[in-house]
Order: structure tokens, then sequence, then C-alpha cells
């Protein structure tokens, strides 16, 4: 962990964030890339094999960015958080919550929203192959009972080591950089977005909006426990819900892919 008080402590987060920068460049030019192959795969033993290369891929470079930042950061985190409070809005939730103490009413209303409002857009199309989802994702949803796992797998994975990269790591680094709250709060949500480049313009934008939820659920409770269950959720909606509810694959062995 670095000193705050350092001259040097910006120069070196400084260069964190540049080397982060590059490794996310790196990461959407091959997710681009892997995902343009990955859509052409009939077999579901290929299929697979990518849904393990990513599941591993993304624990290690997201889990091992985000440790690495936080080692280095970690005490930017709450002066961040001061930072925010400190905004006009920022004083005002919190002398509201101050009182009457609503913020575990309010992560708890969030999770339970998602859930219920989750399920009932699904079944409500299950009957249809029209199934709402946000950028190019039909190809990773699972089509059969040995893929469903990785589809779970996937999605408890980037609830965590996403949102302890882009919701708690790479705020605090910016703000490191920075000083300032909304550079950190902004440049996570489009670094955010842009990752989802392999799934189009919709995709990003859906990512952003997503990510920018995300990140008032984590500023708004403090708590990032909160932010990585309902990102979990979401994705266990696409890449679990959809495709046991709509497409029965649950039922299917793996030699009918």
């Amino acid at each position: 962990m670095l000193s705050l008080d350092a001259p040097s402590t910006r120069w070196v987060l400084g260069v964190v964030l540049a080397l982060f920068g590059l490794l996310v460049a790196r990461a959407v030019r091959k997710d681009r890339k892997d995902y343009q192959r990955f859509k052409r795969f009939d077999d579901t033993a290929d299929r697979q094999r990518m849904f393990r290369k990513w599941l591993v891929e993304a624990f290690v470079s997201f889990g091992g960015s985000a440790a690495v930042i936080l080692a280095l950061a970690w005490q930017f985190v709450p002066r961040l958080l001061a930072a925010v409070r400190d905004w006009p809005i920022g004083r005002w939730f919190t002398a509201v919550v101050g009182t009457s103490g609503l913020v575990p009413g309010i992560a708890i209303g969030i999770a339970v929203a998602i859930v219920v409002g989750t399920i009932a857009v699904v079944y409500a199309v299950r009957t249809t192959a029209d199934v709402p989802t946000i950028g190019d994702i039909g190809a990773l949803l699972p089509r059969n009972r040995a893929e469903l796992g990785y589809g779970a797998a996937l999605s408890v994975n980037a609830g965590l080591v996403e949102e302890l990269l882009f919701r708690l790591a790479v705020p605090a680094l910016v703000y490191g950089v920075f000083g300032d709250a909304v550079v950190a709060v902004i440049a996570s949500i489009v670094l955010f977005g842009g990752l989802h480049l392999y799934q189009g313009a919709w995709g990003i934008l859906g990512s952003m909006a997503i990510g920018a939820l995300l990140m008032v659920l984590y500023l708004a409770t403090g708590n990032i426990l909160a932010p990585i269950i309902a990102h979990a959720l979401i994705d266990l909606r696409s890449l679990v819900l959809i495709p046991v509810i709509v497409f029965r694959v649950h039922t299917k062995a793996a030699q009918q892919s």
C-alpha cells in the first residue's frame, strides 16, 4: 500500500492506470476475436472449452488486477466514498439514511426487485424465441445441461471479479491519480462498458447503464457485496434463467447440441 502523502504516489498509480488501460484494450481485442470464433462453434465440446478458457482468464486477469490495484490504492477507497458523500445529493442521502437506517433496506429492496423482475420477465416470454437481451449475447446462452453449469459459473465469477475491479479497485485507482470523484466514477463506468465491445453498440450502452446502476448501489450502501450479488443475479438471468425457462436446456443432453 502506498503512502497517501508520498509525492511519488500519484505517479506510481498513474503508471498502474496506464498499464491497466493497456490490459483492457488487449482484452477488448481478444474478446472480440474469440467471440466471433465462438459463434461459429456447433460442437458443445468446443463451446465448453471456450467457456473454461473465459472463466479462468477472467478470474486470473480481472481478479489479479483487482488484487494488485487494491493492494496499492486501498487507502483511496474510503476517501472516494467520502468525496461522493460530500456531493449535494450525497449529503442529502447521508442525512436521510443517518436518521432512518435505510441502507440495508435499499440493498435488500434492489436485490428483491432484481430477482422478482427477472423471473417475471423471463417467465412472461417463456413461449417465444424473442427473448429480451442486452447486446449480442445470444451465442453465449447455454444449449444443454453440460453447458448450463458454465453459465452459472461465468455469472458468479463476473459478479465477483468485475465488481471488485470496476466498482471498488478502478475508481480508487483513478481517484488516487486525479483526485476527482466524478472522474473516478465516470471512468470506471466507461471502461466497464467498453469491455463489452464484442456485444456491439447496444451491449456497450447496456453495460454502461448497468454499470452505472451497480455503481450507485455501491456508493449508496458503501458495501461492495451489494453490487456483487446484484451483478451475479443479472448475469444468472441471461445465462441460466433464460436457457432453463425459455429453452429448457436442462432437459437436453450434450449430444443434442
